[in-house]
């Protein structure tokens, strides 16, 4: 693994980051304060990343988008890890699941979003399927040529400003020496579809502005041509197209632990008490040690995993280290931030008290830790049949 970036690797961190902090941090305490993202902001986001040609830079070249590999795009995400997520979520980074999208599919889905004429989200968790995906109790039941659809999805990301849901459902039961198996299919839906409904979801602690919603199929009707991939394929199409999506995580991780670390390095720096920097005292100046540390630790890891996806080398224990690695890392590092600011750190005054209100649900979605180290455990202990 090559360590030095290149020009063109270089070029994209120091964009991005001009970006996030010319962009995205004048608009954040208003976000903060608002609890949403005015539509004339997002619109004008988006406009300014579809003309910096940055839209869609996840996806191929062959279907309009930047090309970027595993590696750059690590690094793209890791500067927008330090903007507020309800802002960088206009960025436009579409769902490489749209990768899977056949026939008229492309010309209604894949194409328009990497546009950037479409917006999409995807819709797994249920109230009763988090990590348990096979748990799921939204149903799609044959009707002739089409299926019927009946269920709730919530934690939906992103919901309030889709065009159109990529959505998982169960389309039947197989009995296995194990118990019953559900198999899974995926659905385009478009907003505003007959019996298809999209309400606000709940009000979360972690980034404000960046909302969740709840999915409501009601005897849906949808036409055969919905289904993305194969019928019952739904878990083929999601290891295949969300493999990586936990780098992401990781990845904005590190970059808003670096953002909080800069914050805490200079106030410690700043800060005088009894007659010094409080950098002078070790209770501080050992927690700076060891945050830089855990952040390059965490950093390093991350990009290893995405290095190995370029390469076409086995990853998924990787992936599952640095998601797993890099969101702790980020509770770790934005705690011992809010303590060196003291009282200030809680107030809203800063942002301190928001990226560590942001930093708790980095442990949750896109698979909780203890998902991860059942991942990392699992691919350690089957070559030994244990």
């Amino acid at each position: 693994m090559d360590f030095d970036l290149s020009a063109e690797q270089e070029m994209i961190v120091s964009t991005v980051r001009s970006f996030v902090e010319t962009e995205i941090y004048p608009h954040e305490a208003e976000v903060e304060r608002r609890g949403e993202v005015p539509p004339e902001l997002a619109a004008e986001l988006r406009r300014k990343v579809i003309d910096m040609g940055f839209w869609a830079c996840n996806f191929p070249e062959e279907v309009g988008g930047g090309g970027l590999g595993h590696l750059d795009f690590a690094l793209v995400e890791r500067e927008l890890g330090r903007g507020a997520m309800a802002l960088t979520h206009f960025f436009g980074r579409p769902q490489n699941i749209l990768m899977a999208c056949a026939g008229d599919q492309r010309e209604r889905y894949l194409l328009p979003a990497v546009r950037g004429e479409r917006m999409d989200a995807l819709a797994m968790t249920e109230p009763d399927a988090g990590s348990d995906v096979r748990g799921m109790k939204c149903t799609a039941v044959r009707d002739g040529s089409d299926w019927i659809v009946n269920g709730t999805k919530h934690f939906i990301s992103g919901a309030d400003h889709a065009d159109f849901f990529i959505v998982f459902v169960a389309t039947g039961v197989d009995e296995t020496a194990h118990g019953p198996k559900k198999r899974i299919t995926c659905f385009l839906v478009d907003r505003g579809h007959p019996g298809f409904t999209v309400r606000d979801g709940y009000r979360s602690v972690s980034h404000r502005g960046y909302k969740n919603c709840i999915l409501e199929f009601d005897d849906c009707r949808l036409p055969q041509g919905q289904v993305l991939g194969e019928v019952d394929g739904g878990f083929e199409v999601m290891n295949t197209w969300l493999y990586a999506t936990r780098i992401t995580v990781a990845t904005m991780s590190v970059g808003r632990a670096r953002r909080v670390f800069d914050l805490a390095l200079h106030h410690a720096a700043e800060r005088r008490q009894f007659g010094q920097p409080i950098a002078k005292f070790q209770g501080v100046s050992f927690q700076i040690a060891d945050m830089i540390t855990e952040i390059d630790a965490a950093d390093w890891l991350t990009l290893a995993a995405a290095w190995r996806l370029d390469r076409g080398l086995p990853a998924n224990r990787e992936i599952a280290s640095a998601k797993l690695y890099a969101s702790e890392m980020l509770a770790r590092v934005t705690d011992a931030a809010l303590q060196i600011h003291g009282g200030m750190g809680l107030m809203d005054d800063l942002p301190i008290e928001r990226f560590w209100r942001d930093a708790r649900v980095e442990r949750i979605w896109d698979g909780t830790s203890e998902i991860q180290r059942h991942i990392i455990g699992r691919d350690l202990f089957r070559p030994l049949g244990a």
